[in-house]
């Protein structure tokens, strides 16, 4: 019997489904049935199916008729993010591959990780960005570095990475552009908790 390759990261729509993931999928079946886009038997059935869905995989095929691609509850779209003079976003609970290719020529490119799902804890945004920019907003904890050959590109990473935390490494090639990445805004009882010296156990 071959041995299973454990550095190969798993399918991203095989990746194990949380509670919460159901509830999302659950929340999206329940408004269609309260306007009358599924019967309640159509909403029973798939309610069942979703809260015995094990992977994600599994619950994107439950609502896929109810919303469109960007407003899914849950994305599994591993494709390169791509724009051309414009604007594209990528938010909600969405899965960031290992290796995401991400391409912004003239054009911004937006990604919203606070409720993504990272397939590894390092992953790598590999851009091409001529005279574009990123924009990351990440969760507390995670780490964004800028490994790529950069030309005339400016960074400002404003983060609270933690040492043990994910990180999110962009690389390729940057020219003419920035690269932006912000953790949330505090709120005031937030930053003076932060400022509280730590107990030692």
């Amino acid at each position: 019997m071959a041995d299973v390759d454990s550095s190969r990261p798993p399918r991203v729509r095989d990746l194990r489904a949380s509670d919460a993931d159901r509830e999302r999928v659950v929340a999206v079946l329940g408004e269609a049935l309260a306007d009358g886009r599924i019967t309640m038997e159509e909403h029973a059935e798939r309610s069942s199916r979703a809260y015995a869905a094990r992977t994600l995989g599994e619950l994107t095929g439950l609502t896929t008729d109810l919303s469109p691609e960007e407003s899914q509850p849950i994305q599994v779209d591993d494709r390169p993010v791509s724009v051309l003079f414009g604007r594209t976003r990528r938010e909600g609970r969405w899965v960031v591959p290992v290796r995401l290719p991400l391409v912004a020529l003239f054009g911004t490119v937006e990604l919203d990780l606070r409720d993504a799902v990272l397939q590894r804890r390092h992953v790598v945004l590999d851009a091409l960005l001529v005279a574009g920019r990123v924009r990351l907003l990440v969760p507390d904890g995670v780490r964004v570095t800028v490994t790529g050959r950069t030309a005339l590109t400016t960074r400002d990473l404003r983060t609270r990475p933690e040492e043990d935390g994910p990180t999110v490494e962009v690389g390729g090639t940057l020219i003419f552009g920035s690269i932006t990445a912000r953790a949330p805004r505090r709120s005031l009882r937030q930053r003076a908790r932060a400022r509280l010296p730590r107990r030692r156990s």
